[in-house]
């Protein structure tokens, strides 16, 4: 290779000036969850901690909306409903083995994976619209079939339930090293920034790619190989791994969830509302859109406002993320991205 080569290839290799790199982009996520938790972890107690604790599961369900809206176009409307799934799979597998903790969110995520590829079967015939309906008909038939049932709280049979006295209940336990309040908070957004990192780590390589193609044209991306089906089933599975683990955590932040609580088509609407509010195409939108979902109606109950205010908040946040498809999130990341410009432009100058 000639020495013009060599400068060319070193020149293609290394970062341009003024690039944020992968390292520099982990680092500023690392920063970004590490501040904002550790403030939240100084400054609350009690009723506003269990309410940010409930935001971040939050998040991981408007991660999973935001993959399947950003990178595909893909409305899903049950994304809470398969928190429910997850938060059912790992209080039924932690009364059956008692497993550690960990393990018990992994199964309540591959459990609502598979729920989640299963109720991703309409998009591979349909988008828009269409999809948003089916996928709003699930919701509600999880919400009438949780009713019903309830989740398990440690009784015989599959089930799980117990006496009508409940006096037999079992919560499940917290991990060992997170039993206080505060230490559970830390231990959620720990397995959030992991979180994070696995949706970046997919919208950065190959799946991400296919997923951009099929998006901008099917046709397309079929005549370049791209396998549709295998793609779109993945971004469900991931988008229901995402929601089983946020189901795994609630469940482990009361110790048992309540089948009146939610997990209905309601839910499932105003978290897509947060995803557009915060901005689907940044992990940042998923993160801001789950803590302001969260905290808006907290903040209403405490000053003891009428339900309807919330509605009309979300319907005024719903217009504006139609209008500005970027949110928050792409607002702020884009202002960190100039601002990190011009600091490496006068380094280097």
């Amino acid at each position: 290779m000639t020495e013009l080569g060599k400068t060319e290839t070193l020149a293609i290799a290394r970062p341009r000036t003024g690039e944020i790199t992968p390292t520099v982009r982990a680092v500023a996520i690392v920063a970004a969850v590490a501040v904002i938790s550790g403030i939240i972890a100084l400054t609350s107690g009690g009723y506003w901690l269990s309410n940010f604790t409930q935001s971040y599961c939050m998040v991981l369900a408007l991660l999973g909306c935001a993959l399947l809206y950003g990178q595909l176009g893909l409305v899903s409307l049950s994304q809470w409903a398969l928190v429910g799934v997850g938060g059912w799979i790992s209080l039924r597998f932690y009364h059956w083995v008692h497993p550690p903790f960990f393990v018990t969110i992994l199964v309540g995520g591959v459990g609502a994976s598979a729920i989640g590829m299963i109720w991703g079967l309409p998009a591979l015939r349909m988008r828009g619209l269409y999809l948003a309906l089916v996928t709003l008909m699930l919701a509600g038939a999880f919400q009438s079939l949780i009713t019903v049932t309830s989740f398990p709280v440690g009784g015989p049979g599959f089930l799980g339930q117990v006496g009508a006295s409940g006096n037999d209940r079992i919560m499940m336990a917290r991990p060992v090293f997170a039993t206080s309040d505060t230490a559970y908070f830390l231990f959620v957004a720990f397995v959030v920034l992991l979180c994070i990192f696995l949706v970046e780590a997919h919208r950065r390589t190959k799946p991400g790619r296919a997923w951009a193609l099929i998006r901008k044209d099917e046709q397309m991306a079929m005549a370049s190989g791209v396998k549709i089906v295998f793609y779109k089933a993945w971004a469900f599975a991931l988008a229901g791994f995402l929601a089983g683990v946020a189901g795994a955590l609630l469940a482990g932040t009361f110790g048992q969830l309540d089948p009146t609580s939610g997990f209905g088509p309601t839910d499932s609407i105003v978290i897509f509302i947060g995803t557009l509010l915060g901005g689907p195409n940044v992990w940042l939108g998923a993160f801001l859109g789950g803590i302001l979902t969260r905290f808006v109606p907290a903040l209403l109950i405490e000053f003891n406002v009428q339900t309807y205010v919330g509605f009309m908040i979300f319907g005024a946040a719903l217009m504006l993320g139609l209008r500005d498809p970027v949110g928050i999130g792409g607002h702020l990341t884009g202002l960190a991205d100039r601002l990190y410009h011009r600091f490496t432009a006068r380094r280097s100058s």
